[in-house]
């Protein structure tokens, strides 16, 4: 095996390492605001609305993401009446799955880290004058986050590693490359430099993830 192999292999799987990430930092940068927001509609008084949240929760969480990408790259076109506004190209349909999909768990999440939340320190906060804004902003999310950093490190480790779903539905990725380099040259390297790949991009996560639980444990 020479080093011209091996670069002539990595190049394209670099590439498609790219979308991987894309969809990666796309998939959270969305999701984590979407989850939290979510929470809080499930702590709402106004019921429907309560209901909507659970159940958007109930069916992204109970269903496999693989259906999920199914319908949204494949499914959305076929809904009567609204189908023909709904198609998207194959990325940005599999991009709407991912980020609905770990909302969801994202929201679970941070629903746990709320109710972790002592009722005390919402009185306490009332006593000392703070508005329902500055009691979350100041109080309660800074305690949340401290609660829910590993499983929110977990998820994110998860989800780098479910974006390779994305060979499912067509969209070249890192995955995508790997096989076709498999099937062209009947070799197990490029499923050995994939795993490299996942497991670099899974050590910087853990590593960030670290450094923020040691900032949150000292602070």
């Amino acid at each position: 095996m020479s080093w011209e192999y091996l670069l002539g292999v990595m190049k394209p799987m670099l590439e498609g390492a790219q979308t991987t990430i894309f969809l990666f930092l796309l998939a959270i940068i969305v999701s984590v605001p979407l989850g939290f927001g979510v929470t809080l509609l499930m702590k709402s008084r106004f019921k429907p609305l309560a209901w909507i949240a659970h159940t958007y929760v109930y069916v992204m969480r109970g269903t496999p993401l693989m259906l999920q990408l199914l319908f949204f790259c494949f499914g959305l076109p076929l809904l009567p009446g609204v189908g023909e506004y709904l198609v998207f190209d194959r990325f940005t349909a599999a991009a709407l799955a991912f980020i609905l999909n770990y909302g969801a768990y994202f929201a679970e999440i941070f629903r746990g880290g709320l109710l972790s939340i002592d009722k005390g320190q919402h009185e306490a906060a009332q006593v000392l004058g703070l508005s329902k804004w500055q009691t979350m902003t100041k109080v309660v999310i800074p305690q949340m986050i401290r609660v829910v950093l590993p499983a929110t490190a977990n998820e994110s480790i998860t989800l780098i590693k479910d974006t390779a779903l994305l060979y499912a539905v067509a969209v070249p990725e890192l995955l995508h490359y790997a096989q076709a380099a498999v099937n062209r040259d009947f070799r197990l390297t490029p499923f050995l430099i994939a795993g490299i790949i996942y497991l670099l991009l899974t050590m910087v996560l853990t590593l960030f993830f670290k450094s923020l639980e040691k900032r949150y444990t000292f602070e």
